[in-house]
């Protein structure tokens, strides 16, 4: 399996076992691929948007310079302010509607919003203010194109630590009303509500899925209270092996997570569970997953960026590099393993279905939602359309305007 690199992010360090040979023909023009073993998403982890096998005869810039098979590809770049991109001439899908399209980086998602309506540009993706987004659904300028997306807002449950405690990790579950955050006047529209690690739009399924621990404050209450983790000296906050509890909630501004997060920590401390917040960028709240520093940690994860949810679920398998909250289950474990020399479509569905319900009878995860991605644009645009995928943004079908 890939493993997630050490940089602060989750995209993996390669999509090929290290024990694999690779065989370039030239003169046939084919790559032949032996592995050790069976990958039954070979094809996915060949088309991961962030790798590419190269010919270094053609770059060495392998940051900006690899050519893929896309409708363009980059000319030049500046850092952290954008590409020029022109028309691939190799492109194999047809007609290529634009000769060169700039792309900007933008951090802020009201600077997307107001450059657009400044008619600084055309088009933009994914403005993760409800405010913005509405103001811009208003106004027949521009149009706006939603789709219920395959990023999953998480966050996860440091098993090392004081969330060891299964009661104490239950009734946390149980007493945050998701639902409510996701409706919310800051959410509403750019999650949709769910309660397992994978989307509820993917086939995996979720509508088999069973939630004990739906929103239930006065029976989360009663179930700490029987556990003898009360508040003893009615300072508002329970204790636990005679200590208060208090949890180092690591998050970062990014897709709402610090918003989700802080009604999580509204709803803890309904609770009478404390919360010290840990905010700061995404590298701090990587560097608190990866050293367990942390009792919760809220991040963001495409759950099937080489369309498979292989590599993401390997978070919560016990044996993996990737298994940063100390999480370990037994039928956990052996479910993924099966998972992983299982050919068949419908038998992997029956594997990903049972490891969900795993996770969520464990109260493994806190889940925030399913991000909804978004694309809004001038009517310099013709069309532009937005996929459940989280790549592929700069297509064939983004047209210019008649």
């Amino acid at each position: 399996m890939r493993e997630h690199g050490p940089d602060g992010s989750s995209n993996p360090q390669n999509y090929l076992p290290f024990e694999a040979e690779v065989v370039a023909d030239d003169a046939a023009n084919t790559i032949t691929i032996t592995l050790p073993k069976p990958d039954y998403n070979l094809p996915g982890n060949l088309a991961y948007p962030v790798m590419a096998i190269i010919n270094v005869a053609d770059t060495t810039d392998f940051d900006h310079g690899v050519i893929g098979t896309g409708p363009y590809m980059a000319e030049s770049h500046a850092d952290l302010v954008g590409y020029t991109m022109a028309k691939n001439p190799h492109y194999w899908g047809g007609e290529v509607p634009y000769d060169k399209v700039e792309i900007i980086f933008m951090g802020d998602a009201s600077a997307k919003a107001n450059a657009l309506m400044a008619g600084q540009v055309d088009l933009v993706e994914n403005i993760t203010n409800v405010s913005d987004l509405q103001r811009l659904q208003a106004d027949d300028s521009y149009t706006v194109d939603i789709a219920s997306g395959v990023r999953c807002g998480f966050s996860w449950i440091n098993f090392k630590g004081i969330l060891g405690n299964d009661t104490l990790r239950k009734a946390i579950v149980m007493g945050i009303d998701n639902p409510t955050i996701c409706e919310s006047n800051t959410i509403g529209g750019l999650y949709t509500t769910g309660f397992s690690v994978l989307p509820s739009t993917l086939a995996y399924g979720y509508e088999n899925l069973n939630n004990p621990y739906a929103y239930d404050p006065d029976a989360a209450a009663a179930m700490l209270d029987e556990a003898g983790i009360v508040d003893s000296d009615g300072d508002g906050v329970r204790e636990l092996d005679g200590q208060p509890i208090f949890l180092r909630y690591s998050s970062y501004e990014n897709r709402l997570l610090n918003d989700f997060s802080d009604a999580n920590t509204m709803y803890m401390a309904e609770l009478g569970i404390g919360v010290n917040p840990a905010y700061g960028s995404s590298d701090d709240c990587w560097n608190d997953l990866v050293t367990f520093n942390y009792d919760l940690d809220n991040n963001n994860w495409t759950t099937v960026g080489n369309g498979d949810p292989t590599e993401y679920m390997a978070n919560w398998y016990g044996k993996s590099g990737s298994n940063y909250c100390g999480y370990q289950n037994d039928a956990y474990d052996a479910a993924y393993e099966k998972f992983l020399e299982t050919p068949d479509t419908e038998g992997r569905a029956a594997l990903l279905q049972e490891m969900q319900q795993i996770l969520i009878d464990d109260a493994a995860v806190v889940i925030d939602g399913y991000y909804n991605s978004s694309m809004a644009y001038s009517k310099n645009v013709g069309h532009a359309h937005i996929h459940t995928a989280d790549y592929y943004w700069l297509s064939t079908e983004i047209t210019p305007a008649e």
